[in-house]
């Protein structure tokens, strides 16, 4: 049985890099971690302005009065385009190497520190909207990011190795037009996850704070 050009391109990758996707996602789960713990350190005054303004988000969302979702799919896309065009970037610039593992750190501290804030004011309550905010686009969103960080970061020591190791080397204009190939396709997968943030999201958000402004008036 012949297998797949593309799933043996796959498992050869992964094979070749598996050490730097091991490095690279505990890097990003130290971020998480990092996250987590700056909530904790933040001031009472401090968590309670930004609670001020997380309970006026939601009350925006239970009235729908939240973007429209066409608005709230191009700025998600553009953000997400341009964290991974960084990355890019930065890995065919070369001296840009400690800067991708910042990027990545920093994803981390954003979703430890969004989920961390929600289940530290909100408990249970906190968990359940996080999961259903932050995590479904996120699924998808950390995974290519990843990827995107780990080829960045290859193709920059590639080129370094290339610069000063004197032995012969694949010709440069090849790797980077398969750098760009992975950059595109990269971009076609954030379309996805910026679809279920727009479209998919803010409906779950909606209805898990109907449902929770319902519980609290039946407790009560």
């Amino acid at each position: 049985m012949r297998t797949h050009p593309l799933k043996s391109a796959v498992a050869i990758h992964l094979r070749e890099h598996a050490s730097l996707y091991v490095f690279v996602i505990v890097l990003f789960l130290m971020g998480v971690i990092f996250g987590a713990i700056v909530v904790n350190s933040l001031g009472f005054s401090q968590k309670q302005d930004l609670y001020y303004y997380l309970t006026q988000f939601f009350g925006q969302v239970s009235k729908d009065n939240l973007a429209s979702a066409h608005d709230m799919f191009r700025q998600s896309y553009m953000h997400n385009v341009k964290y991974i065009a960084l990355m890019w970037v930065l890995g065919i610039s070369v001296i840009g190497l400690p800067i991708i593992f910042i990027l990545l750190f920093l994803k981390g501290i954003v979703v430890g520190f969004t989920v961390g804030f929600l289940v530290n004011q909100m408990s249970w309550q906190g968990f359940v909207l996080s999961f259903v905010s932050v995590m479904p686009q996120n699924l998808i969103v950390i995974p290519l990011m990843i990827v995107m960080g780990v080829i960045s970061i290859s193709f920059s020591l590639q080129m370094v190795r290339n610069q000063f190791m004197k032995r012969p080397h694949e010709p440069v204009f090849p790797m980077v037009m398969r750098y760009a190939a992975v950059m595109v396709a990269i971009a076609a997968g954030l379309i996805v996850s910026s679809a279920v943030e727009a479209y998919l999201s803010p409906v779950l958000m909606k209805q898990t704070v109907k449902w929770m402004i319902n519980l609290i008036t039946i407790v009560i």
